[in-house]
């Protein structure tokens, strides 16, 4: 069982969520569906660039200068700083994709991706939220948005989320990564977030 938490923990990493609703918004059915190869290409470089590349490429050099202890970050206050990087790199992909005007439901996501992050960041100031929760929480709100939005049956997607999302709250748990209530709170702060971004 703690191996099965450690696998479905690192597959589901928070880094890796933001690829992944990118992904299921481009395959959801609506007319971002037909946008050009190229196009989404690029998107999903930039995407995988800002929110996984380049905040994984500075870990080593914060494990160096002690400002975390391990990769895994325990205590909430090691996760500041790779937390503002993350923010900063997420932000200058958010501008690099309105410099290509991709569509907004995707401008959408990524800000609101960004909104949760600096949540996190504060919220990491003093107490140790769950980052797993927040982005498999965010990535199952932009799906209800989108099925609500567009009126599009995305049953299949949401309950694969919402499966996937029980799965990692009970590997966080299981692993002793997070209380209960960390897991709640992070789970409720990205769903909300990014819920509230798809309809406004």
């Amino acid at each position: 069982m703690r191996v099965f938490s450690q696998i479905v923990s690192f597959v589901f990493h928070p880094m890796l969520m933001p690829t992944l609703g990118l992904f299921l918004i481009l395959h959801s059915g609506t007319h971002l569906s037909f946008l050009p190869f190229e196009l989404k290409r690029l998107i999903y470089i930039i995407v995988v660039s800002s929110s996984c590349l380049l905040p994984v490429s500075l870990l080593p050099l914060f494990l160096q200068f002690k400002v975390i202890h391990s990769f895994r970050m325990e205590t909430a206050r090691e996760r500041v700083w790779p937390l503002l990087f993350s923010g900063i790199f997420f932000l200058l992909g958010y501008f690099l994709l309105m410099r290509l005007q991709v569509p907004s439901l995707i401008l959408t996501f990524l800000l609101a991706s960004l909104v949760a992050v600096i949540l996190a960041l504060l919220i990491s100031l003093f107490w140790k939220i769950s980052l797993h929760m927040l982005a498999v929480g965010g990535v199952t709100a932009v799906l209800m948005g989108i099925a609500f939005r567009f009126g599009i049956n995305l049953m299949v997607p949401v309950s694969f989320m919402i499966l996937v999302s029980g799965l990692v709250g009970t590997a966080r748990l299981y692993l002793g990564a997070h209380s209960p209530a960390q897991v709640y709170a992070g789970y409720f702060t990205g769903f909300v977030v990014v819920l509230l971004g798809v309809f406004l």
